[in-house]
């Protein structure tokens, strides 16, 4: 069931897990027709999407099951500690490499001056990623099933590729804030294809850290892009200033999906409520037609698996 949401409204290594590329074949492409003229026009107008029971209560409860696993199985020892206010990390070869296996980034706020865990590592990781899709069974059934593959053909992708996974956690009291942004400054192609998928594992509301976008703010373009050199990463131009007032909440329950213009202006806040908030996090580009940029953060050593080829 589609929903408008109206305007009106408001380091180093931890030893990443060792993995081997799971086999499949590009599958062709599934008939067009998964989204209606009308929400195909709400997204035109308003760059964000929000598609309700999207996935089950089973396919949820999975992918959480899935990552529990994954984190029991993590030894923390080492950390790497994820931003989007502070980039230094993204200097660090764990980071870049993380774009090709399943790696674990801790929460700024998860560690006491004496460089411990204020809280146990299940409560004090900030995400997972960024290629779930590619080596854990469970998120690449979500990410290569038809549901989001006739997703992709509605939107008139001819050769689309997940480019990125991750779980996203937003623990309780200190998920960290991810500051407005377009997703395209990060994943750029040329021309630009880039749009972003965000899956609720857990109800997301305005308490505990929901997405929050202007609506129709992809119309004004890319606004900067983030460049990769030698020296690590940086933007090529300050980020803009946005008025508070122009966003609004997309609060959202467990199961709902939320499609996101690579161009749309998005954001959300710290969760102080004593309720996390867990997502999956897709972004996908179009390999037809598209030149992937080589000052990308990601620079992948294998080209990504289509979801389907036209």
């Amino acid at each position: 069931m589609f929903r408008a949401i109206c305007s009106t409204v408001q380091s180093r290594d931890p030893s990443p897990v060792p993995l081997k590329p799971l086999p499949s074949a590009a599958a062709a492409m599934p008939p067009a027709g998964s989204l209606t003229a009308d929400q195909l026009s709400f997204f035109d107008a308003n760059g964000y999407l929000v598609l309700e029971s999207f996935s089950s209560a089973e396919e949820v409860q999975a992918m959480r099951d899935r990552m529990s696993e994954l984190v029991e199985g993590y030894d923390g020892d080492n950390s790497s500690v994820f931003s989007t206010k502070d980039h230094r990390q993204l200097k660090d070869d764990y980071f870049f490499k993380s774009a090709e296996n399943i790696s674990f980034f801790f929460e700024e706020k998860a560690f006491g001056d004496d460089g411990c865990l204020r809280q146990p590592k299940e409560l004090s990781i900030n995400k997972v990623g960024h290629a779930l899709h590619e080596h854990d069974p469970v998120f690449k059934k979500f990410a290569f099933s038809e549901n989001v593959s006739s997703l992709f053909s509605s939107l008139g992708y001819k050769r689309p590729a997940v480019i990125q996974s991750m779980y996203i956690f937003k623990q309780p009291g200190i998920g960290g804030e991810v500051v407005p942004h377009q997703d395209n400054t990060f994943l750029y192609t040329e021309p630009l294809s880039c749009t972003g998928l965000w899956l609720a594992l857990q109800d997301a509301t305005i308490t505990n850290g929901c997405l929050w976008a202007i609506p129709g703010s992809h119309k004004n373009g890319l606004q900067r892009r983030m460049i990769r050199d030698e020296n690590g990463t940086h933007f090529d131009r300050p980020s803009p200033l946005y008025d508070q007032k122009e966003f609004v909440p997309l609060e959202v329950k467990s199961g709902d999906f939320v499609v996101i213009h690579g161009d749309l202006v998005h954001q959300s806040f710290e969760n102080h409520s004593p309720v996390s908030r867990h997502a999956l996090s897709l972004h996908v580009v179009d390999m037809e037609g598209c030149k992937w940029s080589k000052d990308n953060w990601i620079q992948r050593t294998t080209a990504p698996e289509p979801l389907y080829a036209s």
